[in-house]
């Protein structure tokens, strides 16, 4: 009896089954490439370690750009900056230390950028927590709407003059999941009732009324704004799923991206020319949002209430 390696019928029923796996995930996820390069081009990306953060990073150095990997860990940072200068020939990659669960920490960040950095062309919000045990930033904040809206929220604050200065150039918000989403006014930190997912939900919809309330105000200064929905992606950040969808992820895996196809749109937004400013954006394209994300008064009245938490004038 022949082995599975030695039995061409066994090799052909593993490809045909391959490539409905694949035809499958074709139905979810859009192909996208582009030529563009970013020579001389100031980027950071934020939560650039792994996952989606590490594949837009990659692929924005092989275009030629300077790109800033923005992490809390800086050994795990370091270990992914070196994947990529070995993968991409004269990669210019940087790590510099962000904890965006500490505003000292997101001030001396923006500090060290200011003092090194000469413009800024991409600031890309992609690092976020999803779905953990309660918890709370070194400020006091519920660590899913600390870090993934307020975090993203001071830091794009605190490097608006540099955008503005190397004007045109882009702020990527990115969110998934905001559809479920409601802002609670009433208890933004969690602090009456704790729901791992609500909050998580909650903190993407910022993301996305962020976005929206930022577009106007930034246009003026020659910086464009977008909200980026990446899909279903195999990535660390579902570590804290509970077990029913943990299952699920390996069950139904083959649909769920790879992080560099989740990378994608996050790369459509930074490189297609003249998209329209503070639109959602999802698969490649324009995509409708929520109704609670389209509400201009939510939008509004959150804008104040994050620059009354951070303790910041932004008009």
């Amino acid at each position: 009896m022949s082995s599975f390696g030695e039995d061409p019928s066994c090799w052909l029923t593993c490809n045909k089954t391959v490539g409905k796996i694949n035809v499958l995930r074709g139905l979810f996820t859009k192909s996208w490439s582009s030529d563009i390069r970013l020579d001389g081009k100031t980027a950071i990306v934020t939560g650039a370690n792994t996952g989606i953060g590490k594949e837009t990073v990659k692929d924005l150095a092989m275009r030629g750009a300077r790109v800033i990997l923005a992490c809390r860990d800086l050994l795990k940072a370091e270990q992914a900056a070196g994947d990529i200068s070995r993968d991409v020939e004269n990669a210019n990659v940087v790590v510099r230390k962000l904890d965006l669960a500490d505003t000292r920490s997101i001030c001396d960040f923006a500090e060290l950028i200011y003092n090194t950095e000469k413009s800024l062309h991409l600031l890309i919000n992609n690092a976020g927590v999803a779905m953990c045990p309660y918890s709370t930033t070194a400020d006091g904040f519920e660590t899913q709407f600390g870090v993934n809206h307020l975090g993203h929220f001071f830091l794009t604050f605190l490097l608006m003059d540099l955008l503005k200065h190397s004007a045109p150039s882009r702020v990527i918000n990115v969110s998934l999941a905001h559809h479920m989403g409601k802002i609670h006014f009433e208890d933004l930190n969690s602090e009456k009732s704790y729901h791992p997912v609500k909050a998580y939900v909650q903190s993407k919809l910022a993301n996305i009324l962020f976005t929206r309330e930022l577009a106007p105000r930034a246009e003026e200064m020659g910086v464009s704004v977008y909200a980026v929905d990446p899909g279903l992606v195999k990535t660390d950040i579902i570590r804290h799923l509970n077990k029913s969808l943990q299952f699920f992820v390996k069950t139904f895996g083959f649909l769920i991206k790879p992080p560099e196809e989740g990378a994608y749109t996050t790369l459509y937004c930074a490189l297609t020319p003249d998209l329209p400013t503070g639109a959602y954006y999802s698969n490649c394209a324009m995509a409708p949002c929520s109704r609670a994300a389209n509400d201009d008064n939510t939008a509004s009245r959150l804008w104040a209430v994050s620059c009354h938490l951070l303790g910041i004038r932004w008009k």
